[in-house]
């Protein structure tokens, strides 16, 4: 009997401490007040509103150079709470590591506006694909192999388009008026000027004339001293020592992220992480909805914060964002926080210790 007793104190105790465990769950998931979907009107607006004036880079940046992204995803899944707010720059990349961490809202801040154009296409394209074949083959307009299936793995994908033929121009074209529409007014009515919509034209026809070939620099002549880059193809099928690890990968992944699209939950923002703006209106949006930023990618742009004498700017705006201990920079480059120079390996760093000198 006492044996009994004893397992039934221990039982009740674990009971107390499952649902308090539970309880504590329920109200972190509840705390927020993240939006489900935003309308078309408050995506444009929250998307115009926190950006700053168009600026300038030195390449259109249409693609990723970082082949080496899935070696730190199984540490940032270790590291980050699903269901946060994510962060990041530049194209795609940002895609391999939301599909990671699943979380409920993304902000896509760039200098360019020409990479608020390059999200509209993609947020176009993956709404318009029923699955991941059809949207490979629409993103290079090359008709869609024999043999795809929901089961085929990037490298079957990457590996069946890359010999296909490119269709018609034609077929480009009605693939371009398919995107515009859905843009401005089928599923969506986004207030799109002229000026946007040459700017998704531009970018999508880039990747119309390259193919799964292109590379960071296929739609510049000079390439900016750089050498040969990873193409698309490459960066698709990357992997760690266990799998797969990009966007397209599942299709799993790729079905969330046609979700978190259709629900206008991906903004993209017009902004200089050195600025005074994008970002620490991007930071108070999250704080006033009670959500955390989970993940920031940064690629290298620590780099020209550096050079251009603004990343103390930087800083103190990450440091004003609303954080927790688990909140985690994924950066290239080698060395800590302030980015100094070295390779495009990518790492991550903790945010809250990393700010923990800058004044917001």
């Amino acid at each position: 009997m006492m044996r009994s007793r004893g397992w039934l104190a221990v039982g009740a105790l674990v009971a107390t401490v499952l649902v308090s465990t539970v309880g504590r769950l329920r109200l972190s998931a509840a705390e927020d007040t993240l939006p489900a979907a935003l309308s078309d009107q408050d995506f444009w607006t929250l998307s115009q509103d926190l950006s700053e004036p168009n600026g300038h880079f030195r390449s259109d940046n249409l693609l990723s150079n970082e082949l080496y992204y899935p070696a730190v995803i199984p540490d940032l899944v270790a590291r980050v709470r699903p269901g946060g707010v994510y962060l990041g720059v530049g194209p795609e990349q940002n895609f391999n590591y939301m599909v990671a961490i699943r979380p409920k809202m993304a902000f896509i801040t760039d200098i360019r506006r020409g990479n608020l154009h390059a999200q509209l296409m993609y947020k176009a394209l993956f709404e318009l694909s029923a699955d991941r074949a059809e949207f490979v083959s629409r993103l290079f307009t090359k008709p869609r192999p024999k043999g795809l299936t929901t089961q085929s793995t990037a490298s079957d994908l990457m590996n069946a388009y890359w010999n296909v033929t490119t269709s018609a121009e034609s077929v480009y074209q009605q693939n371009l008026r398919d995107i515009d529409t859905l843009l401005t007014s089928g599923a969506h009515h986004l207030p799109l000027d002229a000026e946007d919509l040459e700017g998704i034209e531009y970018v999508y026809h880039q990747f119309y004339w390259f193919g799964p070939s292109i590379n960071y620099n296929s739609s510049s002549a000079s390439g900016f001293g750089r050498g040969s880059m990873a193409d698309y193809a490459s960066l698709m099928v990357a992997r760690d020592d266990t799998a797969e690890r990009s966007f397209l990968a599942t299709e799993d992944g790729f079905r969330y992220l046609k979700a978190l699209e259709a629900h206008n939950l991906v903004v993209p923002v017009v902004g200089d992480f050195g600025g005074p703006k994008a970002l620490r209106a991007v930071g108070a949006y999250v704080r006033g909805h009670g959500a955390i930023v989970s993940a920031f990618y940064l690629s290298n742009v620590e780099q020209y914060l550096n050079q251009q004498g603004s990343w103390n700017n930087f800083c103190a705006s990450v440091a004003s964002m609303p954080l927790d201990e688990t909140s985690t920079f994924i950066r290239s480059g080698q060395g800590g926080f302030g980015y100094r120079g070295g390779g495009l390996r990518n790492s991550l760093g903790s945010m809250t210790e990393e700010t923990r000198g800058c004044a917001p």
